[in-house]
């Protein structure tokens, strides 16, 4: 049996995909090395999202901040607010802890080897073996929901996920070259992604058909097998959208702790099953004829809005009226951007 990483390997060098933070096989073979600040913030961002959508959030940080040094030196709200729309926010205030972490104990450049990576803020196993794989080429396994799918079929590997990560982790190291460490890891990715994928995995065109076990038992389909999921419950909450009369809007950073911490968002109640009512400010609220609906990763959300306008005067218990000419919407997160998508309405200006 020819071995399977020279197999793969040989597939990726005509079918690698194309992507703004990678460095294809023949760059890499003519000695280009990929920027390992550029691999970290595409692992970061690609972490529970797809390369569709992260592409030109990447663009836009390595355009605001070109180095790790630049991301360092910048405003959380910046940050957080470029940030906005792309979902679990956790990621972006683990983003600026680590960059600073990188500039004030490494002198700002990245470690390469796997134990020291694990050190950082928000890099765990996965992240760490992805950098030092992708960005030094040292031989450390990446296992993310794609190799995990590949490996399952590969050996028609049964045990459901996520008990069967040991043994899956076991299959894909025994298969990790020694050389081209990198592009390998970025291969057995591309495999998952694009031929043996979740629904009707293109095994005639697999490099890896012919030693398959799932695809010669007919399982591939069904593989990798899951634990079934509990019911995601649902909370609810209330959101509190006041404009003034000249225009601006009150807004509040939410706690550094919790979902969505940091960012700018609607003052509002718990979240929970019976939300107690917290207006920031006396006024006379108004429901909205509309709910707000979001789902997180483990609950789903629905939030009453209420609206009202007020006169310059007036004074919140929290938050700060943001004036309408720096007021952006696109910075805020998407649950708090679909409260003003259905508020905006009724309080705009003419």
């Amino acid at each position: 049996m020819r071995d399977r990483a020279a197999e793969l390997l040989e597939w990726y060098d005509v079918h690698a995909r194309v992507m703004p933070w990678r460095v294809g096989p023949a760059d890499r073979a003519a000695g280009v090395m990929p920027d390992p600040y550029g691999v970290w913030l595409s692992e970061v961002m690609l972490q529970q999202t797809t390369v569709a959508a992260v592409r030109d959030y990447w663009r836009k940080f390595m355009g605001l901040w070109p180095t790790i040094g630049d991301l360092a030196q910048a405003e959380d709200a910046d940050v957080m607010a470029a940030w906005a729309g792309l979902g679990y926010y956790a990621r972006a205030r683990n983003l600026l802890k680590c960059a600073r972490a990188v500039v004030a104990d490494h002198g700002g450049v990245f470690p390469r080897d796997h134990a020291t990576l694990l050190t950082l803020p928000g890099i765990g196993p996965y992240t760490a073996s992805a950098v030092a794989a992708i960005a030094f080429d040292a031989p450390e396994t990446v296992l993310d929901g794609n190799v995990e799918r590949v490996m399952s079929r590969l050996y028609d590997l049964h045990d459901p996920l996520p008990g069967s990560k040991p043994q899956l982790m076991a299959l894909a190291e025994a298969i990790t070259p020694k050389l081209r460490a990198g592009d390998y890891a970025q291969a057995v990715m591309d495999l998952g992604a694009t031929i043996c994928t979740p629904k009707n995995p293109a095994c005639g065109i697999c490099p890896w058909r012919d030693g398959c076990a799932a695809r010669v038992a007919g399982t591939a389909a069904e593989l990798p097998k899951k634990t079934p999921k509990k019911k995601v419950p649902t909370r609810l909450g209330i959101a509190y959208v006041a404009r003034r009369s000249d225009g601006a809007w009150l807004l509040e950073t939410r706690p550094e702790k919790g979902l969505l911490g940091g960012m700018l968002g609607w003052p509002g109640s718990d979240w929970s099953d019976a939300p107690v009512a917290a207006p920031p400010l006396d006024a006379q609220w108004q429901r909205l004829d509309a709910t707000a609906r979001h789902t997180f990763t483990h609950f789903h959300l629905e939030l009453t809005i209420m609206t009202a306008r007020v006169d310059p005067k007036a004074a919140p218990d929290r938050g700060m009226f943001i004036d309408k000419t720096t007021f952006s919407p696109s910075s805020l997160p998407t649950v708090m951007r679909k409260v003003f998508d259905l508020a905006n309405a009724t309080l705009r200006h003419d």
